[in-house]
């Protein structure tokens, strides 16, 4: 019997996270990783837009949720844009 493989988050979904910014709303402009958790708190009860903006959204919020704010400071440090 084969074990099962595990796979992680898509690298370009998480150079996203602190490339692409929130196109509307409350946050418009902000980076998805800047987004606050209480923000991403109330789109998780409400539910996630469609397509890749709510795939990134979600995927921050559960980030956050577990303590990996450390991991998106540390993307943003090597992805994030060098203004």
């Amino acid at each position: 019997m084969e074990t099962p493989q595990i796979q992680g988050p898509d690298p370009e979904l998480l150079k996203d996270l602190v490339r692409v910014r929130m196109p509307f709303g409350k946050h418009k402009g902000k980076l998805i990783a800047d987004i606050p958790e209480a923000y991403l708190l109330w789109f998780n009860s409400k539910g996630f837009p469609p397509g890749k903006l709510g795939m990134l959204m979600s995927t921050c919020y559960e980030m956050k949720l577990n303590g990996m704010d450390n991991m998106l400071y540390e993307l943003k440090q090597m992805f994030g844009d060098k203004k």
